[in-house]
């Protein structure tokens, strides 16, 4: 975990700003993210790659805010989109269409056109009709579309299985064993470019060994596609890398570059990466305050004002966060259940975990929520939707405004 969240005279700081201000400011829930932190993360993972032709692109998807998307760009980073949406952002963010990736296993007719229109530097293609929709579309647009294949190779990422993609029981990819069969349907079709060949086997893995194992398959793959006269550009092997949560085992990204390293290097072309979570979750916080405190049957709860619609990773994964009061407590520890006021009984962002004592309005962070946090909030129960901040140095500002009541309903007709 970086380090960009510290204590400093018993306050828990991002960068050189006392989260408390913001929370006092602002309101709660609110998520907060270090530009720093970022960065940091980012240039991390560059240098451990850093003897490769390479191009990292920042997955979208895991925080998907335009001035998180223009920071990354900024620095030279690519951009990994799967939506329509999220390449919307990534074009408002002032991102050049010619680093964009535009992924997807489902994309929609109206998507490929938007996606050629504005001239992405390629689509990753998941199906043999995906081939064929995308060949009648260019050929509709009078343009040859570039494309890389995405391939499943059967790899167990060990990770949980809602988010493992490179078994062949999930629903991504072309099977390995039919991809030789792909590439030649594809590149008998007037209209596509094919410049790649693909892979992504999960998301936060915390091991170098399925890298290991699918690289290993995907060289063997690229090797007998050569053997037919099909020679590729680049190779991509997705992203996934995992971070450091609450009880996990520390991960140094430098580790899996010393494994990848010496296979990666055996591939003329250029490597592309896409972290996502590895650049971001780290480097935010949701800042939530103790409604109340309670106890049922032997059983003690805080109540906050955050909860599942806010940040579900809890309630989809069982996910274990790291909970700080933003005033360090040496009062007692006691085993609580987390919760939130939604009207469920797995809205809760921590279960029998270890607090020191809570009281009311007491304010607490959550920690590493800066991927798959707002981006998978909701407005379940009517609840608005938090507000997003970014901390550079000494300095903070609103990146996205708490939603109103009014913006609940939007669009809506009686």
């Amino acid at each position: 975990m970086n380090n960009t969240f510290n204590y400093q005279n018993n306050e828990l700081f991002c960068e050189g700003v006392n989260l408390s201000a913001i929370a006092n400011k602002i309101g709660t829930p609110t998520y907060v993210y270090s530009k720093m932190g970022m960065l940091e993360s980012y240039r991390e993972f560059e240098n451990a790659f850093s003897p490769l032709n390479k191009m990292v692109c920042y997955s979208v998807k895991a925080n998907s805010n335009i001035s998180v998307i223009k920071l990354f760009s900024d620095t030279g980073a690519g951009i990994d989109c799967n939506s329509r949406g999220e390449l919307f952002r990534a074009l408002k963010s002032g991102v050049n269409s010619s680093k964009i990736i535009f992924t997807g296993v489902g994309k929609t007719e109206e998507e490929i056109r938007y996606a050629l229109e504005n001239n992405v530097m390629m689509l990753k293609v998941e199906s043999f009709q995906e081939l064929e929709t995308i060949n009648r579309i260019a050929n509709e647009m009078q343009l040859v579309a570039p494309i890389a294949i995405r391939l499943n190779p059967d790899v167990d990422a060990k990770t949980h299985p809602y988010i493992s993609t490179g078994l062949a029981e999930n629903k991504f990819g072309i099977d390995i064993n039919e991809g030789q069969k792909a590439f030649q349907f594809a590149t008998s079709l007037s209209n596509l470019k094919v410049v790649g060949v693909d892979m992504h086997i999960g998301s936060q893995i915390t091991s170098p060994l399925p890298y290991v194992d699918a690289i290993k398959k995907l060289f063997s793959f690229i090797n007998e596609l050569s053997k037919i006269g099909i020679s590729i550009d680049h190779c991509d092997i997705g992203g996934g890398f995992g971070i450091d949560y609450d009880e996990e085992k520390n991960i140094d990204i430098s580790i899996f570059a010393k494994e990848l390293l010496p296979l990666l290097q055996q591939f003329s072309g250029k490597i592309i990466f896409e972290p996502g979570r590895f650049l971001t979750a780290n480097s935010g916080v949701l800042l939530t305050k103790v409604l109340y405190t309670k106890s049922n049957n032997k059983k003690d709860f805080v109540i906050v004002d955050s909860a599942m619609n806010d940040f579900i990773r809890p309630t989809l994964y069982n996910a274990q966060h790291e909970i700080k009061h933003l005033k360090q407590s040496d009062k007692n520890k006691v085993t609580v259940d987390l919760v939130g006021p939604v009207c469920e009984s797995s809205d809760f962002i921590r279960k029998n975990y270890s607090l020191p004592i809570c009281s009311q309005k007491d304010l607490l962070a959550i920690m590493s929520v800066g991927a798959y946090g707002f981006v998978m909030s909701s407005n379940y129960n009517s609840r608005r939707r938090a507000a997003e901040v970014l901390v550079d140095g000494n300095n903070f500002k609103i990146i996205r405004n708490r939603e109103s009541f009014e913006d609940l309903i939007n669009g809506e007709i009686i």
